[in-house]
């Protein structure tokens, strides 16, 4: 069945869909949005029941693997070290990540001419800092001016406290000389247009009962909606059509929650859909024009693919940390050891991520899946009575540079409940990636000590943690050269000129910081492109 044809077609209702609908209002277009998943209403999130740990496991895993419901795709990993993992539904992983908030640093924009490495943006930070500005006054941000870390930006709400924990870490950072910081955060430290302040209850991963944490679900969908957007949920996109006369997109063939087949026309097409989300969909999205997928000229699309990926450094200290205290990933940020130096073994660097501790049951059974569960029986009491309690921990997240052969391509079996060929992952550590995360791992162990650690924990194998993949970019990354890119510098596909990506499959490099500000913030930029160039917009 078709559908009326509307001005503008944003598929997914996550982080960067919601902002560039945002965006877009002013020009009263008429802007329809599709969500593969529903709608997860706050009475219904697992931090409102007794058993809310349990639905990690189950039904609010971050990995759609565990989760297994109809509006989730699986995805194989066999061929990966880290797992992705996300959310669908409106408001996407935004409803179940941690509102760790920092911005990418001017440096990230540069690392060619820097280092020599990767390739630089098309854009720079200072040509994003007033949408980073503009999308932390509609998320709600809370943190401290005067980061030494970076240009001058001045946070729109006061920072969360860093608690006990954060300044035990603290102490050991300024024992030995080294940046720290308050990390900036999307959870409100004040209550902000019928948005409740942090109440500190430590399960932001699990739905924000309160409001506080910087959902899209909370922020940007309630304005949308009130403002005419058209939001469908259950409305899985299975490809993009493409005219093969003009080139141009012309909209999209969706199953809706009755799994039937609908086409759905549209003068604009822009995809959200995250960075495995969005080359699926381009790469199952297939025509005489464009054989190997859409938008796929260049073989960009699925390429590059990068995360973060994370080590943990845990010290045990003599009086409790009460790390149970405050949203769960937001305490201090060390950014000492963010850039290159000529003098280490690898090229970019990391930062260091002081988070609080997990609850009782997400530590025994070893976090989110990543570690093993701790020992069963007398050494099982010894360790929640003698360590949990005492611990603060250090993550050391570190910067993935770009390489082709780390990938997300079509799986020739797995598919999906409505018959969609599934992604598949091709993902491996660079040897750079390895000598940063041994470095971070030992200046996380010095830090542990100079703070007046006891006991210093790590696991002993090398491995990183399994269930790191939360930030995906780079598999359809923004360029001047429509020959090494997927999308121009305003979001704009090289090869269909009404299609638009705007999720972290544009990043160029990925930072060692997590990207859901700067991926609004591009969103907003976009938003704001397509608004100046609408007169020629299609030329």
């Amino acid at each position: 069945m078709s559908k009326e044809p509307v001005d503008v077609l944003i598929i997914g209702a996550g982080a960067s869909g919601a902002a560039i609908a945002w965006s877009l209002l002013e020009t009263r277009m008429q802007i329809v949005c599709l969500e593969q998943g529903g709608r997860v209403h706050d009475k219904d999130f697992p931090s409102r029941r007794e058993d809310y740990e349990l639905a990690r496991y189950a039904e609010f895993s971050c990995d759609p693997n565990v989760r297994g419901l109809p509006e989730d795709y699986p995805i194989n990993v066999a061929d990966s070290c880290i797992a992705p993992v996300n959310f669908n539904g409106v408001g996407g992983s935004t409803i179940n990540f941690l509102g760790h908030w920092p911005r990418m640093k001017p440096s990230d924009f540069k690392a060619f001419t820097l280092d020599g490495v990767a390739s630089d943006w098309p854009i720079d930070y200072a040509t994003l800092e007033p949408f980073y500005a503009m999308n932390d006054r509609n998320t709600g941000v809370s943190g401290l001016a005067g980061n030494p870390a970076y240009p001058p930006y001045d946070p729109p709400h006061p920072p969360i406290p860093i608690g006990k924990l954060g300044q035990t870490l603290a102490h050991g950072f300024n024992e030995l000389g080294w940046h720290w910081w308050p990390s900036d955060v999307a959870i409100l430290s004040k209550d902000v247009d019928g948005r409740q302040k942090c109440v500190n209850a430590g399960t932001c991963d699990l739905g924000c009962a309160a409001g506080a944490k910087g959902g899209s679900n909370f922020t940007y969908w309630p304005v949308l909606e009130q403002a005419g957007v058209e939001l469908r949920t259950r409305s899985r996109v299975r490809e993009i059509l493409v005219d093969e006369h003009s080139g141009l997109a012309t909209g999209v063939l969706y199953h809706d929650a009755d799994g039937q087949l609908q086409r759905q026309d549209a003068e604009l097409v822009i995809v959200a859909c995250n960075g495995i989300g969005t080359p699926r969909l381009l790469l199952n999205s297939t025509s005489r024009l464009f054989p190997d997928g859409l938008a796929n000229r260049s073989g960009m699309v699925g390429r590059n693919l990068m995360f973060h990926p994370l080590k943990g450094v845990s010290g045990v200290f003599d009086e409790p940390m009460e790390g149970h205290k405050g949203p769960m990933a937001c305490s201090i940020l060390s950014q000492e050891f963010y850039e290159t130096d000529p003098s280490r073994d690898f090229v970019r660097g990391y930062g260091l991520h002081s988070g609080r501790s997990t609850t009782p049951m997400t530590f025994a059974l070893g976090g989110y899946g990543i570690d093993r569960p701790i020992p069963w029986g007398q050494a099982h009491r010894q360790v929640m009575d003698d360590i949990y309690p005492y611990l603060a921990s250090l993550t050391i997240v570190t910067e993935d540079l770009p390489e082709e052969h780390n990938c997300v391509t079509l799986d020739s079996e797995l598919t999906d409940s409505d018959g969609i060929p599934a992604p598949k992952i091709h993902y491996r550590l660079s040897d750079n990636t390895r000598r940063m995360l041994a470095h971070g791992e030992a200046r996380a162990t010095e830090v542990l000590w100079a703070a007046g650690a006891r006991e210093v924990l790590a696991k002993p194998d090398g491995e990183v943690w399994w269930r790191a993949g939360w930030h995906q970019m780079g598999t359809c990354r923004m360029g001047d050269d429509p020959e090494s890119s997927v999308v121009n510098g305003w979001g704009r596909s090289h090869d269909v000129r009404n299609l638009f990506i705007v999720d972290g499959s544009t990043f160029v490099t990925a930072g060692a910081v997590n990207p859901t500000s700067t991926i609004q913030a591009l969103a907003l930029y976009i938003g704001d492109s397509i608004k100046r160039n609408m007169a020629t917009l299609f030329d």
